[in-house]
């Protein structure tokens, strides 16, 4: 399965990388993490259809994660799950907003999203 991560900063990427690891749970199959670090890279491999799952930073500068989730949700067609990072707990608001499928809050916790990103993951599995 393929993974998108996009931040401006590239600490942000590794972290997420990181902690999703090869597998981020049992039950799913191996990722593939494809990094990118501008809004029009996010929006080619959204276009391109083969990706199962985008991890947008929220504080990503000059385009923040939660505008591309939006302009994702409304322009992608079969969009995949997006899991947003956020700042602050307080910014969930603004995440609903962006039609986000989950989120996770800075500082990132490595076991939060291991299981955030597994359970996007799940909703891509065929079902059998």
């Amino acid at each position: 399965m393929k993974v998108l991560v996009y931040s401006d900063d590239a600490g942000t990427r590794e972290k997420v990388r990181l902690a999703i690891g090869r597998r981020p749970a049992a039950d799913v199959p191996e990722v593939e993490i494809v990094e990118c670090a501008t809004q029009p890279a996010v929006i080619r491999y959204l276009d391109a259809g083969d990706v199962d799952l985008a991890i947008l930073d929220g504080e990503a500068a000059p385009a923040g994660g939660m505008g591309i989730a939006r302009q994702a949700k409304d322009e992608v067609h079969n969009c995949p799950p997006i899991l947003l990072i956020i700042a602050r707990r307080d910014d969930r608001w603004l995440a609903n907003w962006s039609r986000a499928d989950d989120v996770v809050s800075q500082p990132l916790d490595p076991m939060a999203v291991a299981e955030a990103v597994a359970d996007l993951l799940r909703r891509r599995l065929p079902v059998s």
